[in-house]
């Protein structure tokens, strides 16, 4: 059965591979992502990646793109009746928008702590809001939660950003159980290292691909880092597995293990 999948910061790295992955199963997607209207750290997401990975990625099945904000609840509510308008269903969220800022607690200000998380926790609250009316009405509804293995081992210096992905996992397994009855399913996916702008151009900026994958070599079990194409090879597994919901998987060649 062929599902409409509404994929949120999907305009490049580990959305654009989750939105291949679905591409490549025969599912409609729509990527959902800034354009541009917000500066950060380091570069965000701009209109023209949108367009971008509608064009690389068209030739492999039916993908579409929206500007979104998802700290913004009217921005969610249009992304999601866009879909809904488009191909008459939302069968699946993945709420993989999501940003990163490191440092000590004592010089961490208060405005980068919030943003951080109204991306990270706000935007899911915001997106499944929206979309629940329509996941209610699918046949195959599922959520996926963009978490992190920093949301299961807290890191020195990172404090707020594993509080965030903390928070995702528990919302995730509270979802769960919240929305069984309606035969929604929600799990989250849990990156280990993959080489995004949150790497190359914060957490190990102006290192190198080079030095950031010999370090990946020395710190994972596997010896490399995680691809987009892993995480969204991970993502199609969750959101299509029957009987699996609550869960929170790492996808990060051992590197954090239960």
């Amino acid at each position: 059965m062929t599902r409409s999948i509404l994929v949120t910061g999907g305009a490049r790295g580990i959305g654009k591979g989750i939105a291949k992955a679905f591409l490549q199963k025969g599912d409609h997607v729509l990527i959902a992502d800034l354009g541009g209207i917000t500066s950060w750290k380091y570069s965000l997401s701009k209109s023209s990646d949108l367009t971008e990975t509608v064009d690389e990625l068209s030739s492999l099945g039916s993908i579409k793109a929206i500007g979104l904000d998802v700290t913004d609840y009217d921005s969610c509510i249009a992304a999601t009746e866009h879909l809904v308008e488009d191909t008459g269903s939302l069968d699946v969220l993945v709420n993989n928008a999501g940003i990163v800022d490191s440092g000590p607690i004592d010089s961490f200000s208060e405005s980068n702590w919030d943003r951080v998380f109204d991306v990270n926790v706000k935007g899911i609250y915001n997106m499944i809001r929206a979309a629940l009316p329509y996941l209610r009405k699918s046949q195959d509804p599922a959520i996926v939660n963009t978490a992190s293995i920093a949301g299961k081992r807290g890191s020195a210096n990172m404090s707020c950003y594993c509080a965030s992905k903390f928070a995702v996992v528990g919302l995730t397994q509270s979802l769960a159980q919240e929305f069984a009855s309606s035969g929604i399913r929600v799990n989250a996916v849990c990156p280990g290292i993959v080489g995004t702008a949150m790497w190359f151009d914060h957490l190990m900026a102006n290192q190198g691909e080079e030095r950031f994958n010999s370090a990946m070599q020395q710190r994972i079990p596997l010896q490399q880092p995680q691809t987009v194409e892993d995480i969204g090879e991970a993502v199609v597994y969750l959101a299509t597995a029957k009987n699996v919901t609550g869960i929170s998987m790492n996808v990060a060649g051992g590197l954090d293990m239960h």
